[in-house]
């Protein structure tokens, strides 16, 4: 295991809209799916009044961010028509804005996109690492944060067969640096960039998922400042925990995902993205605490 594994350093910061994140500690990234179909929590958080107060919740325990999505990504998902996801997401970007925390939509859409950031959105986290035709453009102006994943295939095909890569880490490593690198040809600032090795994403659940995990700083590229871009994981409740847990459903893989979570933040995670905050966030002040006691010897 790499120094960087056992002790990471602060990772670069970034700016997202109307905050600039500094990352003293790790971020915990609420998951608000305002979906019939989401893997975990679909259909609960559908109506509008619903979801707000899931929104309430999170940031209650602790939430520093909210990622508001109206497409499920999960393996096999359709698309969903262009009208019907603005209609879930941007009603409540306008009515979140005003509680002050940053406010990521989960879309690959272009024109999702402009909406959500003519409302107020802070972050563009692009499954597709903004490689649909005007995603660039979408979000090229201003200074919202964008967050570039790694995705093998597309999410109706990703999960069938097994994928083929020559190193995983590497592989997702070269290609985020491609696409942290279109971004900066567009005029797009380092500083507002951060990747996401894209857990789940046309990855074998166990071997490609967790030699991600175990080699995390590796899959982050360099901004032109050698600093790392700083790395969102999102691991909470998938399948790559089920399947070393028995094969447990989603509900029931709170505790893996908190593990989860720590074994990212132990390797230099920036951001954290689950859908149990509150547990989250107590694993993470215990971590913390453990962090600063060992600065201070």
């Amino acid at each position: 295991m790499s120094d960087s594994a056992v002790t990471p350093s602060i990772p670069a910061p970034l700016q997202c809209g109307r905050f600039a994140l500094t990352f003293e500690r790790p971020l915990v990234m609420g998951i608000l799916n305002a979906t019939p179909d989401s893997f975990s929590d679909g259909g609960r958080f559908l109506a509008r009044d619903d979801a707000l107060r899931q929104a309430e919740r999170m940031i209650a325990e602790g939430a520093d961010l909210l990622d508001i999505g109206g497409e499920s990504t999960r393996p096999g998902a359709p698309p969903v028509p262009l009208d019907e996801e603005l209609a879930r997401v941007i009603p409540l970007v306008e009515a979140l804005r005003p509680l002050n925390v940053p406010l990521s939509i989960d879309t690959y859409k272009p024109a999702v996109m402009r909406a959500a950031l003519a409302a107020g959105a802070d972050l563009i986290n692009d499954i597709w690492g903004f490689r649909q035709p005007g995603a660039i453009d979408a979000v090229r102006d201003g200074n919202c944060g964008l967050c570039a994943m790694h995705m093998l295939g597309e999410p109706q095909t990703m999960q069938v067969g097994e994928p083929d890569y020559g190193d995983v880490v590497t592989d997702v490593r070269d290609f985020l640096a491609a696409r942290a690198q279109a971004l900066r040809d567009a005029g797009i600032a380092p500083e507002r960039i951060c990747v996401d090795p894209g857990f789940g994403f046309g990855k074998a659940v166990v071997d490609d998922n967790y030699a991600l995990l175990a080699a995390l700083p590796d899959t982050a590229p360099a901004r032109p400042d050698g600093r790392a871009y700083p790395i969102l994981a999102g691991m909470s409740r998938k399948s790559m925990l089920g399947a070393v847990i028995g094969g447990k459903p989603p509900v029931e893989r709170v505790a893996a995902s908190v593990a989860a979570a720590l074994c990212a933040v132990e390797r230099g995670a920036a951001i954290v993205r689950v859908h149990d905050v509150a547990a989250t966030v107590d694993a993470l002040k215990v971590w913390n605490a453990v962090r600063e006691a060992a600065r201070q010897r």
